[in-house]
């Protein structure tokens, strides 16, 4: 275990990297620090910290600089989560507020995240595994072609064209759309199927085809648009940090394109809380001298997809976790609201 003293000179460590990109010395330390011993001391905790892994020399300087596990102490035990101001959470809500369906959320919130922390930003649309059904809306275009449309918790909306096999009249759709959402509306995905089965047993013979018709495209919506979707943005802002990347930034943009890969990074939606993975903590390689910032967001108590972004490892972590919080606390009243 390290002593609070060598605890804080390692919290120095970490805040003057970050904040001035140049190795940090045992001098600049006790300069601008109130550590209350001198540099000699100094120098002896950072030579400690050094071969306990925390800190590592760059061969081109005397200064030291953190490693992953340094940060990795930093944001589990020094770091708190930076608040925003009051004019930054107004702005916020505001520029959020402006949203006029799902995709311009995602959109804003991509945007919004990508300027606050000038960092990668990656949001995930809310999983329609976790979502519940708002309404289904049924409409007629033409005797025997129909208009499914569903609707769900989150402000998702699909669309689907039905060719019926026979004509179907306007008061079987007003029924069949009656009977549809008394059924399943709230109720999530995946208990959809159990609920609707025997519904074309209830209506009259000339109407249990286009009955089914309609079920079987339902359903076969909710299983396709289970898959998960994401829009990134802000990848130009790694170009600022071109020199914190050991190699070049090229396997950190190919890492980014791969949908798959950033899925993984956000991790499992129901994992609300907050996660930071360090450098060589991210699995993939390309990714190993980021780190990723995320957070699960929903419009009540259980989180339907995940934000968040991704940087270099030498980053603000307490306002880069403060921005990613709160973002995701507007988007989840958001979603409620919506």
């Amino acid at each position: 275990m390290l002593s609070e003293r060598r605890l804080e000179v390692l919290r120095a460590i970490v805040q003057d990297y970050v904040g001035t990109e140049e190795p940090v010395g045992s001098k600049a330390l006790t300069e601008r620090h109130r550590l209350g011993v001198s540099p000699a001391t100094v120098r002896n905790d950072m030579a400690v910290l050094e071969d306990e892994g925390f800190i590592a020399q760059p061969h081109t300087s005397a200064g030291r600089i953190p490693t992953d596990k340094g940060y990795r102490l930093f944001v589990d035990k020094l770091a708190g989560v930076k608040p925003l101001s009051s004019p930054e959470r107004r702005a916020i809500q505001n520029f959020l507020a402006g949203a006029v369906d799902l995709d311009d959320v995602v959109g804003r919130t991509v945007r919004l995240l990508a300027q606050l922390t000038r960092q990668v930003a990656v949001v995930q649309y809310p999983s329609l595994t976790r979502s519940t059904v708002r309404h289904v809306e049924l409409l007629a275009l033409a005797p025997a072609r129909l208009m499914l449309v569903l609707i769900t918790d989150t402000g998702r909306v699909e669309q689907r064209m039905i060719d019926c096999p026979a004509p179907f009249g306007e008061t079987s759709l007003a029924d069949l759309r009656a009977r549809l959402n008394s059924r399943v509306v709230g109720r999530r995905f995946a208990d959809v199927p159990q609920l609707v089965q025997d519904l074309p047993e209830s209506f009259e013979n000339e109407d249990r085809g286009t009955v089914s018709t309609v079920l079987s495209v339902l359903l076969e919506t909710l299983v396709e648009e289970t898959e998960e979707r994401l829009m990134i943005g802000g990848t130009s802002n790694l170009t600022r940090f071109g020199h914190d990347f050991p190699v070049m930034i090229r396997p950190v943009l190919e890492a980014l394109e791969e949908q798959v890969v950033l899925l993984k990074l956000l991790g499992e939606a129901k994992d609300s809380g907050m996660t930071v993975r360090i450098g060589h903590e991210n699995a993939h390689e390309g990714l190993n001298a980021t780190s990723v910032v995320a957070v699960g967001y929903g419009s009540g108590d259980e989180a339907v997809a995940k934000l968040g972004v991704v940087g270099p490892t030498r980053m603000d972590y307490p306002g880069t976790m403060g921005a990613v919080r709160a973002v995701a606390r507007y988007v989840g009243q958001i979603l409620a609201e919506s």
